[in-house]
């Protein structure tokens, strides 16, 4: 069974999508988690060493998934991701948010968008990554 190696970039302060995605993922793929997320932080010394290490997880991802919420246009770090998916060429899986939530331009002119529920994104993780 293919392993799906799968960075997922969102804020901290809404961890909750976050790990909704995370089970769905468990439950359903044979897949890593190249994240950094709230319970497992590295703490790197510096913001650039921080970099440098979502650097690496991306670059050795299958692909990228976000949480396009509109939160995502206030998250440096979200956009930095994005841009080091794009450097490396890395599909990128944007999930709409549930609700009447607008999804960033960033996001959406860049990646594959699917609707918020686990259906639409298996289908997207087979065909994109």
């Amino acid at each position: 069974m293919k392993q799906y190696n799968i960075f997922i970039s969102h804020s901290w302060k809404y961890n909750s999508d976050y790990y909704k995605i995370e089970k769905w993922l468990d439950d359903n793929f044979n897949w890593k988690n190249m994240s950094i997320p709230e319970h497992d932080p590295k703490t790197p010394s510096s913001n650039y060493a921080l970099k440098q290490e979502i650097e690496n997880n991306i670059k050795n991802s299958s692909g990228m998934i976000i949480l396009s919420g509109m939160y995502a246009i206030y998250s440096d770090w979200i956009n930095t991701e994005m841009d080091i998916a794009l450097k490396y060429n890395k599909p990128i899986i944007g999930i709409k948010p549930r609700g009447n939530v607008n999804t960033p331009l960033f996001i959406s002119n860049n990646a594959y968008m699917v609707n918020w529920n686990s259906q639409s994104l298996f289908n997207a993780i087979k065909r994109y990554f």
